[in-house]
């Protein structure tokens, strides 16, 4: 273990701290409170009420600018079947017209190697020290980035923050513009609706509420360097989230979501707002030129093709009901009537079942 994590590591066990690091005045001038900006599919920007696009982030790139896909993960057989397919589907779209994605890392924090570290580039972390997560194993996720970013060689000067439950629809260009990072915007991740809550961690002096983004970790397209400064904010930010009741009770299973967001409102980053960086079936209902599936929601149909979402369908597709292993190859398909997404997202995981190399083992 590095100094820099083991200092970390002490810091975890004897208390909490908030970095406040001063970011490259670019980033400072880049943050303008009363427009929020996101860009379609088409590349047009538009604003709305929170952040201002910079005029020179909105030029065209002329060169590449290739990034490293890097998403956490633990040993368990429900997070390995999920890494496998999206694993699958990184190679078959990266080298396609108008991708940019370049290498690959899976970041095991089980502390151990696994039996997928040959058919997935792997880097193998500690988990956090027992019971620092209280049974919310997604704490482990930044304090697997800041171990990853500490002991790794990273070719690429971006990274992509992606999920075991992501499937590459199309090729990912760099959504990144003049330095600024790109995010997916959640519609239930509204740090003004929380005030009283953020400004537990987001103090007046740092500017308004409106300047933290909607957004989670991934997915998320950011410079290396942002993301090495951030990082160890938000993991003590979410640890922070996770041990104060009242932050614990209103955030839920998005509590380390928002303790991203206000890391990077702390470090005065800014995110670019990608509505076309991802689907969500099934309340998304095509996939278009959008660029990722993520299929965390369970998506129940009858048979006449109507979502009977809260119920269990007579057809149905949900990670969940495969926690123990990996699904069975060639799944059924949604019958008539059923969203586009849904289809597309099925038949994608059958493309990936029935071309992974043993693909029953757990």
């Amino acid at each position: 273990m590095g100094r820099a994590s083991l200092m970390v590591l002490i810091l975890l066990t004897t208390g909490f701290f908030f970095a406040t690091y001063n970011l490259v005045a670019m980033i400072m001038h880049y943050r303008s409170i009363g427009k929020w900006t996101h860009v379609d599919s088409d590349g047009q920007i538009f604003l709305d009420p929170v952040t201002e696009m910079p005029e020179d982030a909105k030029t065209e790139k002329i060169a590449k600018m290739p990034f490293h896909v890097a998403l956490t993960a633990t040993d368990a057989p429900y997070s390995k079947w999920q890494c496998r397919i999206m694993y699958y589907w990184y190679k078959k779209k990266k080298e396609l017209p108008g991708s940019e994605m370049g290498g690959f890392t899976r970041i095991l924090h089980s502390g151990k190697p696994d039996n997928l570290m040959d058919e997935i580039p792997t880097t193998v972390v500690d988990p956090l020290p027992a019971g620092l997560d209280q049974g919310y194993i997604v704490l482990n996720r930044p304090w697997a980035f800041v171990q990853w970013l500490e002991k790794a060689t990273i070719e690429e000067e971006y990274i992509l923050m992606a999920e075991p439950d992501h499937v590459f629809v199309n090729p990912i260009p760099n959504l990144a513009r003049g330095g600024l990072p790109a995010a997916f915007p959640f519609f239930y991740i509204k740090p003004a609706d929380h005030e009283n809550i953020i400004r537990k961690y987001y103090p007046e002096e740092k500017g308004p509420v409106t300047n933290v983004d909607p957004i989670g970790n991934s997915p998320v397209i950011i410079k290396k360097e942002l993301l090495e400064k951030i990082a160890p904010t938000w993991m003590n930010i979410s640890l922070k989230m996770k041990k104060d009741q009242e932050t614990d009770k209103a955030f839920g299973w998005v509590l380390e979501m928002y303790a991203y967001a206000v890391a990077s409102a702390l470090h005065d980053v800014q995110h670019v707002l990608r509505r076309d960086f991802m689907v969500q079936p099934p309340w998304d209902l095509a996939t278009g030129k959008n660029l990722i599936i993520h299929y965390t929601y369970g998506c129940d149909y009858n048979l006449k093709g109507e979502l009977t979402y809260g119920k269990i369908g007579e057809w149905r597709f949900d990670k969940r009901s495969y926690l123990g292993g990996p699904m069975p190859r060639n799944l059924p398909l949604p019958p008539p009537g059923v969203p586009e997404s849904v289809v597309t997202l099925v038949k994608m995981v059958n493309e990936a079942t029935a071309n992974i190399p043993n693909w029953d083992t757990e």
